[in-house]
């Protein structure tokens, strides 16, 4: 469920995603040949299901945009900041820009792989992480800033 809540735009969407992939798992079980981890197996249907609700949505990405002027240099995610916090932070992200922070920073995809999973160009891969980061990062300050007094 974590992993569908990462992707998904609320807690509803996130069970129809994790409904829709343990669908996918037991349909398609005789097709696991036992390389690698039965959880791997089962974490990269859930994530290619959230990928394919991304896509069918995907129109919604270009009509949402943040501002050029986000970028916020020399302001790094700190650790400080509560896991909770974050991943509501997250999940406020457009939901191509959080597709894209998720596979690149929480799943460990490289730009060429998410550009060819999302049909995007790998620029625009980076560019889009890139403005997440710094939305994140400039979120997080006034946070980080309050927790410090």
């Amino acid at each position: 469920m974590a992993v569908c809540y990462r992707y998904a735009r609320s807690r509803e969407d996130a069970e129809e995603i994790l409904q829709e992939s343990f669908v996918k798992v037991f349909t398609q079980l005789k097709q696991f040949r036992g390389e690698g981890s039965f959880e791997g197996w089962i974490r990269k249907i859930v994530v290619n299901t959230a990928l394919q609700q991304i896509r069918k949505d995907m129109h919604r990405m270009k009509d949402i945009s943040f501002p050029d002027n986000l970028e916020v240099p020399g302001v790094h995610l700190s650790p400080s900041a509560e896991a909770d916090e974050l991943m509501d932070l997250i999940r406020q992200l457009p939901q191509g820009y959080r597709a894209v922070f998720n596979l690149y920073a929480i799943e460990g995809y490289a730009h060429k792989e998410i550009a060819e999973m999302l049909g995007i160009n790998e620029g625009t891969s980076r560019s889009q992480y890139l403005r997440a980061r710094a939305w994140l990062a400039k979120q997080l300050s006034p946070q980080l800033i309050s927790h410090a007094r």
